[in-house]
């Protein structure tokens, strides 16, 4: 099935809201128990970017896994941020831990020249030029970098992906279910990301599935 790209930027307040609201706890989770499995010596402390961050609530998970990491949480939607702002603001305990940072990429402000860790969760398919997010990584790791970026994969037909809608989103928003429909045809297979990763100089990552609709890029820069 030919991919086919939706928009950019979740930018309506509508579809901010119903994304800070809805449960996605078991893969959101999932996504730091991986990161935990992937990198079990990791070092205690890191300056951590973190891009597409939406309403943070991954970020967050992170950060109450990780106590000794500083986050710099990108995300071009300010009606996004806006949820991750509130959110934050709950969890005063990371307050001081986790800077949210409104830009795109490339050309957002983002603070360090490198990073530690580099994280990534469910942005790749929503850019029309997936290079963008690997130049991104490129830029601002340094040798011993870990990444680590979570995104869907797209199913082989429609079908598939409207099965993947009736099993995970059976009971949410339609506006989710309409996202999530789009979001699958959206996703780059296995094989796509592995070519990004060979363009960009980045063959050291790895691609490998998770489940029946997630994969995770993982690796460290040598």
């Amino acid at each position: 099935m030919k991919r086919i790209p939706e928009p950019e930027l979740m930018d309506t307040e509508e579809q901010a809201r119903a994304y800070a609201a809805a449960d996605f706890s078991e893969a959101h989770q999932s996504y730091v128990t991986l990161f935990n499995q992937t990198f079990p010596k990791r070092p205690a402390r890191a300056a951590v970017l973190d891009l597409g961050c939406g309403p943070a609530d991954v970020t967050l998970r992170f950060a109450k896994a990780n106590p000794g990491y500083a986050f710099h949480a990108v995300d071009g939607s300010a009606a996004m941020l806006s949820f991750a702002r509130q959110a934050l603001q709950s969890q005063r305990a990371l307050a001081k831990r986790v800077r949210l940072i409104e830009g795109y990429i490339p050309g957002a402000p983002i603070p360090r020249k490198k990073y530690d860790v580099i994280l990534s969760s469910n942005f790749l398919h929503h850019l029309h030029d997936p290079m963008v997010l690997w130049r991104c990584v490129r830029r601002y790791a340094k040798t011993g970098t870990r990444v680590f970026v979570t995104d869907l994969f797209r199913p082989t037909h429609r079908a598939k992906a409207k099965a993947l809608v009736r099993k995970y989103s059976g009971g949410e928003a339609p506006i989710l279910k309409r996202d999530f429909y789009h979001s699958l045809l959206a996703a780059f297979t296995p094989s796509e990301i592995e070519d990004q990763l060979e363009e960009a100089g980045l063959e050291p990552l790895l691609v490998r599935v998770v489940s029946d609709r997630h994969l995770m890029i993982f690796g460290e820069i040598p």
